[in-house]
């Protein structure tokens, strides 16, 4: 299987206007749901929510195997550990 096959989300959280920690909450709720090795796509406001949720979601274990900068936001993408 090729590198970016497996890049592809088993779920997907939109979080733009979401203030934190609000979208931390929300994608540490999602990402519960998933199963261990499974990969969840957030859209996060560019400022302080791109600096905070990455930051929160390797304390808390996972791993951020993607970041794409959009327009007025990002995509990233978390594997959850």
């Amino acid at each position: 299987m090729a590198e970016e096959e497996k890049l592809i989300p088993h779920d997907k959280i939109d979080l733009r206007g979401v203030l934190c920690p609000i979208n931390f909450v929300k994608t540490k709720l999602k990402l519960e749901m998933l199963d261990a090795g499974q990969i969840l796509e957030v859209i996060l406001d560019d400022g302080e929510p791109i600096r905070s949720v990455p930051r929160s979601i390797k304390e808390e274990g996972h791993k951020i195997i993607k970041v794409e900068n959009l327009d007025n936001s990002y995509r990233i993408l978390i594997k959850k550990m």
